[in-house]
């Protein structure tokens, strides 16, 4: 039996292993972990217990990556940030898994029923810090906030998603009359408004809905432009950060409301370069 440091060859291999049976388990297949695992060990000449806790280490690893983990390989931390490298790896050959990732779950009816609307994260509910550090190290190494915010197809069915909440939620609730008034003002008019949802609460009052939503686990971090965050100022009474996670499996989600800074740490990832007249200064 093999023993010591997984080569990344034996990385690439359980990952790729791994990755076979998320796609299975996200689209509804069967899949047999048993005969992954002794495929695993005939390719890696390592032993049945330790196939299964590095496929424990990759659960934890996605998850840093901002993708959903298989169910039943619970998240083991202390991994070798060389693992999450061979799961980086292995999305790089495949862009496309990503790019149609929330459509591996069962098509919804044409109106959705409201989602459940959660408690957010806070201090109380964090998990132990060096796991924390960890998801944080992996997150910023990857770029995983970019990669979101990349996903078009991603960021538009989150849109899609809270647009049919809101409009069920207030038909539910007896305003069929302000049903018809909800705006997916993202999609009609484009980015630049500070939102992408107009809706209303049940009173009538206007609901300015921004949805960031990913894959990963509710703790992972998100892009919120310098607009929007105006946007959120000026209109602090109306605006709502709508976060949506774990979106690849069964949708989740909580809002936080302004001062953001009450929420979350705001950090600059970026600066404006602008040209100056020097005979000004």
């Amino acid at each position: 039996m093999s023993t010591g440091d997984w080569s990344d060859m034996e990385n690439d291999a359980v990952v790729a292993s791994y990755f076979s049976m998320l796609s299975d388990e996200l689209s509804g297949r069967a899949y047999n972990k048993a005969a992954q695992n002794r495929l695993l060990q005939e390719r890696t000449g390592r032993s049945r217990g330790s196939i299964e806790f590095k496929l424990c280490n990759v659960s934890a690893a996605v998850q840093g990556l901002a993708l959903p983990e298989i169910r039943g390989y619970k998240p083991r931390f202390n991994f070798q940030m060389s693992l999450a490298e061979a799961a980086a790896r292995w999305l790089a050959q495949h862009p496309e898994w990503e790019q149609a990732l929330y459509r591996s779950r069962p098509r919804e009816i044409a109106e959705p029923q409201p989602l459940f609307v959660g408690i957010a994260p806070t201090l109380r509910n964090a998990p132990p810090p060096d796991e924390l550090e960890q998801m944080q190290r992996v997150a910023r190494r990857f770029d995983v906030v970019g990669r979101d915010a990349r996903n078009r197809a991603l960021g538009y069915a989150g849109e899609e998603r809270v647009y049919h909440h809101e409009r069920a939620h207030l038909a539910q609730h007896g305003r069929s009359d302000l049903v018809k008034e909800v705006r997916w003002v993202s999609k009609e008019d484009g980015d630049g408004a500070g939102y992408d949802i107009r809706s209303f609460t049940l009173e009538g009052r206007e609901r300015l809905i921004e949805v960031k939503t990913t894959n990963g686990w509710e703790r992972t971090p998100f892009h919120i432009s310098q607009n929007e965050l105006e946007v959120a100022q000026e209109r602090r009474e109306d605006w709502c950060l709508f976060r949506l996670y774990d979106f690849a499996r069964t949708p989740r989600a909580f809002e936080l409301r302004p001062p953001l800074e009450a929420h979350v740490s705001l950090t600059a990832t970026s600066f404006l370069a602008s040209f100056t007249d020097r005979t000004e200064q």
